[in-house]
């Protein structure tokens, strides 16, 4: 740089050379110029980046997010595109809003893109990610995996709970009908159902009326599932984490975390004794009565996994249960009702193929279910219009890539807005309707093919757990189709009905679903 000052220096001295001293200013300048480029930028970092909205310092688009992201989130894309980029304070992150682009996602680059971020909230409420919905993508995750899909959630598993099943939805009916002409909370109801329904198949027994080492059952998983879609400020601003010591975040995850596993030890150890006298017994019997925790606990024993299964991963696996298995069924069956008591034709025409096919019969089984097309194609339609999770669980890039012609960069968190892309109206006709016509005709189907359909998510991350969810969702619908005429309280017609969401990771109504049975008279 000296030499360059050395030439300005004999140039403004002679006053006779204005060419030199041109010279010499466009010198320092291009050296200048590359000298910045050479510290400050990289070249080869220069990317074609997706489409972003103008942002703010620090936060970037946090503020943008609103009280429902997947709304927020379509309203951004309809401006700035299908593929939109936003930074979530300093991570950047991708919004994928059409079906088109989910493909390229789940399949054609599925594997770049399988491993999930790394969220403090999930390190403390799921031992540290060690369960199949938040661990990072590797050789661990793919044998927990393995356990659930073959020991767990398998088609021959999910048969084996079937008289469980048949028995609670039966103790439902019986409470609705002693009931009968009285306004009801079935959101309540059917969120009990699906609760004892979920703890017999994983713990033998029914938690919702007891507890647990002093520890409320019902109340532990209410705060386990509203921290589970918080938003941790440290995981975007990481100097700024200290906030969730003052907000009350970091104290509540610890309440929440230590509560749940005292439940759960308590359980492990009552299974222990139970376990033991299950080994080197092949009976269907003894197959039949084992529940999650035993079967998990016998893998341990045995150490038939290809590596060692802690008690913090059979923890972690026991709450992914609950975590899909729980709230998310009972979200489905409560905008299901939600729906046919806004729509009687609709709950008129599936109430004459259920009835039609189960006669005179007091409850409907699980063998009657197969032949019933329009109760699959309402209960199809219930999760493309309201799908539990609207923004799936988050992924991360594991390397640079190219989507839709765009630059994506190694690490970058990618949101899937599957609410936005199952409405779109480029796909379904008349998408803010409840119309479930739709699916008796159509091929598309929700186990991860149909990519505009994605309620349980696609490619290798997606949702292990749909048999058992489908097979709770369906018998209960069935049933409350069969036994009963629904009707909303007086005053309340359905064009009126309160549609609001709930704020959180699983998106229910905000006000509990009040309803009117009346038994259905057989002839």
């Amino acid at each position: 740089m000296s030499s360059f000052l050395h030439i300005f220096e004999k140039a403004l001295n002679s006053s006779n050379n204005m060419h030199t001293i041109s010279f010499s200013l466009a010198s320092l300048f291009l050296f200048l110029f590359f000298l910045y480029k050479r510290l400050f930028t990289n070249p080869s970092k220069i990317q074609n980046l997706p489409p972003s909205p103008p942002k703010l310092p620090i936060i970037g688009h946090l503020h943008q997010l609103g009280t429902h992201p997947h709304r927020s989130f379509r309203s951004l894309s309809e401006r700035y595109g299908e593929l939109m980029l936003m930074y979530l304070g300093n991570r950047p992150t991708v919004i994928v809003s059409s079906a088109r682009v989910v493909k390229e996602i789940m399949k054609t680059n599925d594997l770049v893109f399988s491993n999930r971020p790394k969220f403090s909230i999930y390190d403390k409420l799921m031992y540290n990610s060690r369960d199949v919905a938040t661990a990072p993508y590797g050789e661990y995750w793919r044998q927990m995996k393995s356990i659930c899909v073959l020991q767990l959630l398998s088609n021959r598993r999910v048969r084996t709970f079937k008289g469980i099943r048949e028995e609670e939805t039966a103790l439902l009916m019986e409470k609705i009908q002693q009931n009968i002409a009285s306004v009801i909370n079935l959101s309540e109801m059917l969120m009990v159902l699906t609760n004892d329904v979920v703890c017999r198949v994983a713990f033998g027994r029914k938690y919702s009326e007891n507890q647990v080492n002093g520890v409320d059952f019902k109340e532990v998983l209410k705060e386990f599932v509203q921290l589970f879609g918080k938003l941790s400020v440290g995981d975007f601003i990481p100097w700024l984490a200290w906030v969730n010591r003052f907000n009350g975040l970091d104290a509540r995850l610890e309440r929440c975390a230590k509560k749940f596993d005292l439940i759960l030890e308590d359980i492990l150890t009552q299974h222990s004794a139970r376990t033991r006298n299950y080994i080197g017994s092949d009976s269907s019997e003894n197959e039949e009565a084992k529940d999650f925790v035993d079967v998990l606990l016998e893998i341990q024993k045995e150490n038939s996994a290809s590596f060692p299964l802690g008690r913090d991963s059979i923890k972690a696996l026991i709450l992914d249960t609950f975590a899909a298995g729980t709230d998310t069924v009972y979200t489905v069956l409560e905008w299901a009702m939600t729906e046919l008591l806004r729509k009687p034709v609709v709950m008129k025409i599936l109430q004459e193929e259920v009835r039609g096919i189960a006669g005179d019969k007091e409850l409907i089984s699980e063998d009657d279910l197969e032949e019933m097309k329009y109760l699959k194609a309402v209960i199809k339609e219930t999760l493309r219009l309201h799908i539990p999770t609207p923004l799936l669980v988050p992924r991360e890039s594991t390397q640079d890539t190219k989507i839709d012609g765009y630059d994506i960069p190694a690490n970058t968190l990618v949101f899937v807005n599957a609410w936005a892309v199952q409405r779109d109206p480029a796909i379904w006709e008349g998408p803010e309707e409840f119309q479930p016509e739709r699916f008796l005709t159509s091929a598309i189907d929700f186990k991860g093919t149909n990519f505009e359909l994605i309620p349980f998510g696609g490619g290798r991350r997606i949702c292990p757990g749909i048999s058992l969810a489908i097979a709770n969702i369906e018998l209960v619908l069935a049933n409350l189709m069969h036994r009963f005429n629904w009707t909303l309280p007086a005053g309340i017609e359905g064009d009126t009905l309160d549609m609001s969401e709930s704020i959180g990771v699983t998106i229910h109504r905000k006000t509990p679903l009040l309803a009117v049975a009346t038994p259905h008279i057989y002839h």
